[in-house]
């Protein structure tokens, strides 16, 4: 996808609304350029989040990130919901919390599963994946380049109207807020995306 992507304008006709991704990192991943870098290569995480707000910047896409080892701090910051759609790289996560699987669901908002590696290559228990029958698309193998790819996809969703401006704003009440598409797609492979 090009820079030209019209991403300023989603659902609602408000063509100064920019779409608003968090970008979740799970356990372990504060370790990149140092952990098995001849599976998750040698890039930082800092490195990385620099690539994608480089990238979000050229979409117009606004993005927040987000790392914590522990899942429970994950599920409080999915649930404050200021964010239109999420990059999810749950890490060990992705086979383990089921938690985390009701908490991408329970904030109805849509997301994109990004794996550094593609887990189906590797050990047995990594083929366990609680979160992409749920994803919108999934981006594995790739290394970094597969968070670009996520924000991409997420950005052409809200260009089409897919993906609806569901951000809850600081001070916003009690937090409800009205139903939106999450967006169509059925399960992709790595590392291609879902429709």
């Amino acid at each position: 996808m090009n820079a030209a992507v019209p991403a300023g304008l989603g659902e609602g006709g408000d063509p100064g609304r920019l779409l608003r991704v968090l970008v979740v990192n799970g356990p372990n991943l504060n370790l990149l350029g140092t952990r098995e870098p001849a599976i998750y290569g040698r890039e930082t995480l800092a490195e990385v989040d620099a690539g994608i707000a480089d990238r979000a910047a050229e979409l117009r896409v606004e993005v927040d990130f987000f790392q914590s080892n522990h899942e429970g701090a994950i599920i409080d910051r999915l649930q404050r919901r200021d964010f239109d759609a999420a990059i999810v790289n749950a890490g060990g996560l992705t086979h383990t919390s089921v938690s985390l699987r009701d908490a991408l669901l329970a904030i109805e908002r849509p997301f994109v599963e990004v794996h550094l590696s593609d887990p189906a290559t590797r050990e047995p228990f990594r083929r366990v994946n609680f979160l992409e029958d749920v994803a919108v698309a999934r981006f594995v193998g790739m290394k970094a380049a597969g968070y670009h790819r996520a924000l991409e996809e997420l950005a052409r969703r809200w260009a089409a109207g897919a993906v609806a401006p569901r951000a809850l704003d600081a001070g916003a009440g009690d937090g409800a807020d009205a139903p939106g598409d999450l967006g169509a797609g059925a399960a992709g492979e790595a590392p291609d995306a879902r429709a």
